[in-house]
């Protein structure tokens, strides 16, 4: 039987839209066998791979207030991020329990990215809650991992969509979601610069946009099937208003649906 792989991108609260991407293919009843996860890929990846259930990970995020978000992230330090993290995990292990991956009912990779080499690192075994931790690790605003002699930043940086890892890992067929496919604006500068702080902004997030863009269809070359969420305008409010988001999930894994029956046919 073919193993099928899920590849779940890096794009913070517009990760909210894997949840919806999850459920179609569980009610279309198609077994994913293995995932691999950056960043709030990771995130969700996880909780998915723990309880099997899309239902479920829909009643986390629904269940999240603004409250709880600010508290987790009220837990400032000034080494190398301005949040430390513990809090973030501490809910997370609330949430799922402690596992490792190697005993995961499924198979898991998350992925975080090594500072100094720019390498990407695949957790493939040990303990899920550190792994989830180093692949969320959104560099100045997370605090970064120490893992042996190397400083673990967000998985988004080396690899915006985990596509490579499950073809390592033996996924036959593997659908990866892109969450930048949509989300890149093309800068329309008018030639007329004016030096504001918001232009510089503009410039500099324009900028890294364009990186994460072309990182993400990169990465995502290999897979038989790519799902691009249109999540352009999906905020960071989100992580307390997700519905938006897995919405935006859910369409966009409905249109694909049919080429990938198609494949699974063939």
């Amino acid at each position: 039987m073919k193993k099928i792989g899920l590849a779940l991108g890096s794009g913070g609260p517009k990760g909210l839209s894997h949840i919806g991407v999850i459920k179609v293919l569980e009610e279309a009843g198609i077994q994913i066998d293995m995932i691999a996860g950056s960043s709030i890929g990771a995130l969700v990846g996880s909780i998915y791979t723990v309880t099997g259930n899309a239902k479920k990970i829909e009643e986390i995020a629904l269940d999240t207030n603004m409250n709880t978000v600010l508290s987790v992230l009220f837990d400032p330090t000034i080494k190398l991020g301005l949040i430390r993290g513990k809090k973030v995990t501490r809910l997370f292990q609330e949430i799922i329990g402690d596992y490792t991956i190697e005993n995961l009912p499924k198979k898991f990779i998350a992925v975080a990215t090594d500072l100094a080499t720019g390498d990407p690192i695949f957790f493939e075994e040990g303990n899920l809650l550190d792994a989830v931790r180093a692949s969320i690790s959104i560099p100045f605003m997370f605090q970064p991992i120490r893992k042996e002699n190397m400083l673990l930043v967000d998985g988004g940086l080396s690899l915006q969509v985990p596509v490579e890892p499950l073809k390592k890992c033996g996924a036959d067929i593997i659908i990866a979601v892109n969450l930048s496919e949509n989300s890149f604006k093309t800068p329309k500068f008018t030639g007329k610069f004016v030096n504001t702080p918001r232009e510089l902004y503009k410039v500099a997030s324009d900028s890294i946009n364009n990186l994460q863009y072309s990182l993400a269809r990169e990465n995502c070359k290999n897979a038989d099937i790519t799902v691009a969420p249109d999540v352009k305008d999906i905020k960071w409010n989100s992580f307390w208003k997700p519905q938006k988001a897995i919405r935006r999930g859910e369409k966009a894994m409905k249109e694909k649906l049919p080429e990938l029956l198609k494949i699974l046919e063939e």
